[in-house]
Protein backbone atom coordinates (compact mmCIF):
# COMPACT_ATOMS: atom_id res chain seq x y z
CA UNK A 1 0.00 0.00 0.00
CA UNK A 2 2.78 2.40 0.98
CA UNK A 3 4.74 1.56 -2.14
CA UNK A 4 1.71 2.33 -4.32
CA UNK A 5 1.11 5.68 -2.59
CA UNK A 6 4.76 6.66 -2.98
CA UNK A 7 4.67 5.73 -6.61
CA UNK A 8 1.66 7.96 -7.18
CA UNK A 9 3.31 10.93 -5.41
CA UNK A 10 6.46 10.49 -7.46
CA UNK A 11 4.39 10.54 -10.67
CA UNK A 12 2.66 13.78 -9.65
CA UNK A 13 5.94 15.51 -8.79
CA UNK A 14 7.46 14.40 -12.07
CA UNK A 15 4.48 15.82 -13.99
CA UNK A 16 4.72 19.13 -12.20
CA UNK A 17 8.43 19.43 -12.96
CA UNK A 18 7.89 18.67 -16.63
CA UNK A 19 5.05 21.25 -16.83
CA UNK A 20 7.16 23.94 -15.16
CA UNK A 21 10.06 23.40 -17.53
CA UNK A 22 7.74 23.61 -20.55
CA UNK A 23 6.09 26.81 -19.31
CA UNK A 24 9.46 28.45 -18.62
CA UNK A 25 10.91 27.68 -22.02
CA UNK A 26 7.82 28.23 -24.22
CA UNK A 27 5.85 31.17 -22.71
CA UNK A 28 6.84 34.83 -23.47
CA UNK A 29 8.62 36.47 -20.52
CA UNK A 30 7.44 39.73 -19.03
CA UNK A 31 10.90 41.32 -19.28
CA UNK A 32 11.17 40.31 -22.95
CA UNK A 33 7.91 41.97 -24.09
CA UNK A 34 7.99 43.94 -27.37
CA UNK A 35 8.77 47.69 -26.94
CA UNK A 36 5.81 50.16 -27.04
CA UNK A 37 5.32 51.94 -30.38
CA UNK A 38 5.50 55.76 -30.81
CA UNK A 39 1.76 55.88 -31.26
CA UNK A 40 1.23 54.23 -27.88
CA UNK A 41 3.28 57.04 -26.23
CA UNK A 42 1.67 59.97 -28.05
CA UNK A 43 0.10 61.28 -24.86
CA UNK A 44 3.55 62.12 -23.45
CA UNK A 45 4.93 65.52 -24.56
CA UNK A 46 8.18 65.26 -26.46
CA UNK A 47 11.26 66.86 -24.93
CA UNK A 48 11.74 70.48 -26.00
CA UNK A 49 14.90 69.70 -27.92
CA UNK A 50 13.16 66.98 -29.88
CA UNK A 51 10.16 69.03 -31.01
CA UNK A 52 10.22 70.22 -34.65
CA UNK A 53 10.14 73.98 -35.20
CA UNK A 54 6.63 75.35 -35.72
CA UNK A 55 5.84 76.84 -39.13
CA UNK A 56 4.67 80.45 -39.17
CA UNK A 57 1.53 79.56 -41.12
CA UNK A 58 0.43 76.82 -38.73
CA UNK A 59 -1.82 77.64 -35.81
CA UNK A 60 -1.27 75.58 -32.67
CA UNK A 61 -4.71 74.68 -31.38
CA UNK A 62 -3.93 72.49 -28.31
CA UNK A 63 -1.14 70.73 -26.42
CA UNK A 64 -0.98 66.96 -26.88
CA UNK A 65 -0.60 66.44 -23.14
CA UNK A 66 -3.82 68.32 -22.31
CA UNK A 67 -7.42 67.66 -23.29
CA UNK A 68 -8.62 69.81 -26.21
CA UNK A 69 -10.75 72.81 -25.12
CA UNK A 70 -14.39 73.05 -26.09
CA UNK A 71 -14.79 74.37 -29.67
CA UNK A 72 -15.47 78.09 -29.98
CA UNK A 73 -18.72 79.30 -31.56
CA UNK A 74 -18.43 79.56 -35.34
CA UNK A 75 -18.68 83.25 -36.36
CA UNK A 76 -21.22 84.30 -38.93
CA UNK A 77 -19.90 84.22 -42.48
CA UNK A 78 -19.00 87.72 -43.64
CA UNK A 79 -19.43 88.70 -47.29
CA UNK A 80 -16.11 88.72 -49.09
CA UNK A 81 -15.01 91.88 -50.79
CA UNK A 82 -14.40 91.37 -54.46
CA UNK A 83 -10.74 91.70 -55.27
CA UNK A 84 -9.62 94.22 -57.83
CA UNK A 85 -9.25 92.46 -61.16
CA UNK A 86 -6.82 95.09 -62.44
CA UNK A 87 -3.32 94.55 -60.98
CA UNK A 88 -2.22 97.97 -62.25
CA UNK A 89 -5.31 99.86 -61.07
CA UNK A 90 -5.21 103.42 -59.78
CA UNK A 91 -7.03 102.18 -56.68
CA UNK A 92 -7.49 104.07 -53.41
CA UNK A 93 -4.34 104.98 -51.49
CA UNK A 94 -6.14 105.77 -48.24
CA UNK A 95 -9.61 106.40 -46.84
CA UNK A 96 -10.36 109.27 -44.47
CA UNK A 97 -13.38 109.63 -42.21
CA UNK A 98 -14.69 113.16 -41.73
CA UNK A 99 -16.20 114.43 -38.49
CA UNK A 100 -18.61 117.01 -39.92
CA UNK A 101 -19.43 118.67 -36.59
CA UNK A 102 -19.80 122.43 -37.13
CA UNK A 103 -19.68 122.18 -40.93
CA UNK A 104 -15.99 122.01 -41.97
CA UNK A 105 -15.02 123.13 -45.47
CA UNK A 106 -12.82 121.39 -48.05
CA UNK A 107 -11.38 122.72 -51.30
CA UNK A 108 -8.92 125.60 -51.20
CA UNK A 109 -10.65 127.74 -53.80
CA UNK A 110 -12.98 128.85 -51.00
CA UNK A 111 -12.29 126.92 -47.81
CA UNK A 112 -8.75 126.93 -46.47
CA UNK A 113 -9.45 125.30 -43.14
CA UNK A 114 -8.15 121.77 -43.53
CA UNK A 115 -5.12 120.99 -45.69
CA UNK A 116 -5.25 117.22 -45.19
CA UNK A 117 -4.05 116.07 -48.61
CA UNK A 118 -0.37 115.36 -49.06
CA UNK A 119 1.56 115.91 -52.28
CA UNK A 120 0.16 113.94 -55.25
CA UNK A 121 -3.10 113.10 -53.46
CA UNK A 122 -6.47 113.85 -55.08
CA UNK A 123 -10.16 113.50 -54.26
CA UNK A 124 -12.44 112.68 -57.20
CA UNK A 125 -15.85 114.41 -57.04
CA UNK A 126 -18.84 114.48 -59.42
CA UNK A 127 -21.79 116.89 -59.48
CA UNK A 128 -25.25 117.05 -61.06
CA UNK A 129 -26.18 113.37 -61.42
CA UNK A 130 -27.64 110.88 -61.44
CA UNK A 131 -28.01 110.84 -65.21
CA UNK A 132 -27.93 108.23 -68.02
CA UNK A 133 -24.22 109.01 -68.42
CA UNK A 134 -23.48 108.12 -64.79
CA UNK A 135 -23.16 104.32 -65.36
CA UNK A 136 -20.28 104.96 -67.78
CA UNK A 137 -18.57 107.01 -65.09
CA UNK A 138 -19.13 104.21 -62.59
CA UNK A 139 -17.62 101.66 -64.98
CA UNK A 140 -14.49 103.75 -65.47
CA UNK A 141 -14.07 104.09 -61.71
CA UNK A 142 -14.71 100.38 -61.21
CA UNK A 143 -12.18 99.39 -63.86
CA UNK A 144 -9.56 101.34 -61.91
CA UNK A 145 -10.85 100.11 -58.51
CA UNK A 146 -11.13 103.65 -57.22
CA UNK A 147 -13.75 105.71 -55.38
CA UNK A 148 -15.30 109.17 -55.56
CA UNK A 149 -17.75 111.53 -53.85
CA UNK A 150 -21.00 112.21 -55.72
CA UNK A 151 -23.15 115.31 -55.21
CA UNK A 152 -26.50 114.56 -56.90
CA UNK A 153 -29.23 117.07 -57.67
CA UNK A 154 -32.47 116.23 -55.87
CA UNK A 155 -34.72 116.43 -58.93
CA UNK A 156 -32.36 114.24 -60.96
CA UNK A 157 -32.44 111.74 -58.13
CA UNK A 158 -36.22 111.44 -58.47
CA UNK A 159 -35.80 110.93 -62.24
CA UNK A 160 -33.18 108.17 -61.94
CA UNK A 161 -33.27 106.61 -58.46
CA UNK A 162 -32.07 103.28 -59.85
CA UNK A 163 -28.88 104.92 -61.12
CA UNK A 164 -28.20 106.51 -57.75
CA UNK A 165 -28.60 103.06 -56.21
CA UNK A 166 -25.82 101.88 -58.54
CA UNK A 167 -23.59 104.66 -57.20
CA UNK A 168 -24.24 103.54 -53.63
CA UNK A 169 -23.81 99.84 -54.47
CA UNK A 170 -20.37 100.60 -55.93
CA UNK A 171 -19.26 101.98 -52.56
CA UNK A 172 -19.00 105.65 -53.41
CA UNK A 173 -19.86 108.44 -50.97
CA UNK A 174 -23.10 110.32 -51.74
CA UNK A 175 -23.88 113.82 -50.50
CA UNK A 176 -26.16 116.45 -52.06
CA UNK A 177 -26.11 119.38 -54.50
CA UNK A 178 -29.46 121.04 -53.60
CA UNK A 179 -32.93 120.15 -54.79
CA UNK A 180 -33.03 122.01 -58.12
CA UNK A 181 -29.45 123.24 -58.69
CA UNK A 182 -30.48 126.77 -57.67
CA UNK A 183 -27.67 129.22 -56.95
CA UNK A 184 -28.22 129.93 -53.28
CA UNK A 185 -26.67 133.40 -53.41
CA UNK A 186 -29.59 134.62 -55.53
CA UNK A 187 -31.38 137.60 -54.05
CA UNK A 188 -34.63 136.13 -55.34
CA UNK A 189 -34.45 133.34 -52.78
CA UNK A 190 -35.71 133.85 -49.26
CA UNK A 191 -33.99 132.28 -46.28
CA UNK A 192 -36.75 129.69 -46.10
CA UNK A 193 -36.31 128.82 -49.79
CA UNK A 194 -32.54 128.41 -49.34
CA UNK A 195 -33.18 126.05 -46.46
CA UNK A 196 -35.73 124.13 -48.55
CA UNK A 197 -33.26 123.72 -51.42
CA UNK A 198 -30.69 122.25 -49.06
CA UNK A 199 -32.99 119.97 -47.09
CA UNK A 200 -35.10 118.66 -49.97
CA UNK A 201 -31.94 117.72 -51.83
CA UNK A 202 -30.87 115.48 -48.96
CA UNK A 203 -34.40 114.12 -48.54
CA UNK A 204 -34.48 113.16 -52.23
CA UNK A 205 -31.26 111.15 -51.83
CA UNK A 206 -32.68 109.39 -48.80
CA UNK A 207 -35.92 108.60 -50.67
CA UNK A 208 -34.00 107.09 -53.59
CA UNK A 209 -31.56 105.05 -51.51
CA UNK A 210 -33.75 104.15 -48.58
CA UNK A 211 -30.91 105.19 -46.30
CA UNK A 212 -29.43 108.44 -45.04
CA UNK A 213 -26.90 110.30 -47.21
CA UNK A 214 -23.52 111.57 -46.10
CA UNK A 215 -23.59 115.11 -44.63
CA UNK A 216 -21.53 116.40 -47.59
CA UNK A 217 -22.77 119.38 -49.63
CA UNK A 218 -21.57 121.47 -52.56
CA UNK A 219 -23.17 124.75 -53.58
CA UNK A 220 -24.25 124.92 -57.25
CA UNK A 221 -21.88 127.26 -59.01
CA UNK A 222 -19.92 127.32 -55.72
CA UNK A 223 -22.24 130.23 -54.86
CA UNK A 224 -22.51 130.41 -51.09
CA UNK A 225 -23.66 133.04 -48.62
CA UNK A 226 -22.72 133.56 -44.99
CA UNK A 227 -26.28 132.73 -43.95
CA UNK A 228 -26.20 129.43 -45.87
CA UNK A 229 -22.77 128.57 -44.47
CA UNK A 230 -24.08 129.24 -40.99
CA UNK A 231 -27.11 127.03 -41.53
CA UNK A 232 -25.01 124.12 -42.80
CA UNK A 233 -22.84 124.51 -39.72
CA UNK A 234 -25.85 124.12 -37.43
CA UNK A 235 -26.76 120.92 -39.28
CA UNK A 236 -23.18 119.58 -39.08
CA UNK A 237 -22.90 119.35 -42.86
CA UNK A 238 -19.45 119.56 -44.47
CA UNK A 239 -19.08 121.97 -47.39
CA UNK A 240 -17.06 121.19 -50.50
CA UNK A 241 -15.43 123.60 -52.88
CA UNK A 242 -12.70 122.71 -55.38
CA UNK A 243 -8.97 122.83 -56.07
CA UNK A 244 -8.97 121.63 -59.67
CA UNK A 245 -11.97 122.47 -61.88
CA UNK A 246 -12.30 120.33 -65.01
CA UNK A 247 -14.59 122.92 -66.64
CA UNK A 248 -16.12 119.92 -68.38
CA UNK A 249 -19.46 121.68 -68.82
CA UNK A 250 -17.86 124.07 -71.31
CA UNK A 251 -15.09 121.90 -72.76
CA UNK A 252 -14.90 121.12 -76.47
CA UNK A 253 -14.61 117.37 -75.86
CA UNK A 254 -12.98 114.60 -73.83
CA UNK A 255 -9.43 115.65 -74.71
CA UNK A 256 -10.10 119.13 -73.42
CA UNK A 257 -11.40 117.73 -70.12
CA UNK A 258 -8.24 115.67 -69.65
CA UNK A 259 -6.00 118.62 -70.52
CA UNK A 260 -7.83 120.94 -68.13
CA UNK A 261 -7.48 118.56 -65.21
CA UNK A 262 -3.88 117.49 -65.77
CA UNK A 263 -2.55 120.96 -66.50
CA UNK A 264 -4.03 122.42 -63.31
CA UNK A 265 -3.19 119.39 -61.22
CA UNK A 266 0.45 119.27 -62.33
CA UNK A 267 0.72 122.92 -61.34
CA UNK A 268 -0.92 122.54 -57.92
CA UNK A 269 0.30 119.05 -57.08
CA UNK A 270 -2.83 117.84 -55.28
CA UNK A 271 -6.45 118.70 -54.54
CA UNK A 272 -10.18 118.13 -54.87
CA UNK A 273 -11.07 117.60 -58.54
CA UNK A 274 -14.50 118.79 -59.72
CA UNK A 275 -16.24 116.96 -62.57
CA UNK A 276 -19.86 116.35 -63.64
CA UNK A 277 -21.19 112.85 -64.21
CA UNK A 278 -24.00 114.13 -66.44
CA UNK A 279 -21.45 115.45 -68.95
CA UNK A 280 -20.90 113.04 -71.85
CA UNK A 281 -17.38 114.40 -72.43
CA UNK A 282 -16.45 113.51 -68.86
CA UNK A 283 -17.83 109.97 -69.14
CA UNK A 284 -15.77 109.43 -72.29
CA UNK A 285 -12.65 111.10 -70.92
CA UNK A 286 -12.59 109.39 -67.53
CA UNK A 287 -10.87 106.06 -68.44
CA UNK A 288 -7.96 107.92 -70.03
CA UNK A 289 -7.88 110.56 -67.29
CA UNK A 290 -7.62 107.95 -64.56
CA UNK A 291 -4.74 106.26 -66.40
CA UNK A 292 -3.03 109.65 -66.70
CA UNK A 293 -3.39 110.14 -62.96
CA UNK A 294 -1.82 106.74 -62.36
CA UNK A 295 1.04 107.45 -64.76
CA UNK A 296 1.63 110.82 -63.10
CA UNK A 297 2.07 109.23 -59.68
CA UNK A 298 -1.19 110.62 -58.27
CA UNK A 299 -3.10 108.75 -55.59
CA UNK A 300 -6.81 108.82 -54.79
CA UNK A 301 -8.10 109.51 -51.29
CA UNK A 302 -11.61 108.34 -50.50
CA UNK A 303 -13.65 110.57 -48.18
CA UNK A 304 -16.37 109.13 -45.94
CA UNK A 305 -18.48 110.66 -43.19
CA UNK A 306 -18.18 109.63 -39.56
CA UNK A 307 -21.96 109.77 -39.25
CA UNK A 308 -24.75 109.93 -41.82
CA UNK A 309 -27.15 112.87 -42.00
CA UNK A 310 -30.52 112.63 -40.32
CA UNK A 311 -32.93 114.28 -42.73
CA UNK A 312 -35.74 116.47 -41.39
CA UNK A 313 -39.19 114.82 -41.37
CA UNK A 314 -41.01 117.90 -42.62
CA UNK A 315 -38.90 118.01 -45.78
CA UNK A 316 -39.21 114.27 -46.29
CA UNK A 317 -43.00 114.74 -46.16
CA UNK A 318 -42.83 117.79 -48.42
CA UNK A 319 -40.93 115.80 -51.01
CA UNK A 320 -43.50 112.99 -50.99
CA UNK A 321 -46.28 115.54 -51.38
CA UNK A 322 -44.51 117.37 -54.22
CA UNK A 323 -44.01 114.12 -56.09
CA UNK A 324 -47.73 113.35 -55.72
CA UNK A 325 -46.96 109.71 -55.21
CA UNK A 326 -46.44 107.41 -52.23
CA UNK A 327 -42.90 106.82 -51.07
CA UNK A 328 -43.62 103.10 -50.59
CA UNK A 329 -45.63 100.91 -52.99
CA UNK A 330 -48.89 99.71 -51.49
CA UNK A 331 -49.13 96.69 -53.82
CA UNK A 332 -46.58 93.98 -54.61
CA UNK A 333 -44.84 94.30 -57.97
CA UNK A 334 -46.27 90.98 -59.16
CA UNK A 335 -49.80 92.34 -58.88
CA UNK A 336 -48.95 95.41 -60.96
CA UNK A 337 -46.41 94.18 -63.52
CA UNK A 338 -46.69 90.79 -65.20
CA UNK A 339 -44.43 89.30 -67.87
CA UNK A 340 -46.53 87.98 -70.74
CA UNK A 341 -43.72 86.99 -73.09
CA UNK A 342 -39.98 86.54 -72.82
Amino acid sequence: MRNALGLMLASVVTALVITGVWFWTSSPRADAAAPQTVAARAAEPAPAAARPALRDDVETTASLSKPAPAPLPVPAVQPMRSACANPDALGVSRTVVIDTTGGPGFGFLQYKQFDFLTDKEVVLTFDDGPWPTTPAVLKALSDECTKAVFFPVGKHTTYHPEILKQVAAAGHTIGSHTWSHAHLDSKKLTEAQVKEEIEKGFSAVKMALGTAPAPFFRFPGLAHTQAALGYLGTRNIAMFSVDVDSNDFKSSGPDQVIQNVMTKLDKQGKGVILMHDLQKSTAIALPTLLRRLKAGGYKVVQMKAKEQLETLPEYDAMLVKDQKMPAVASRPISSVVQTVSQ
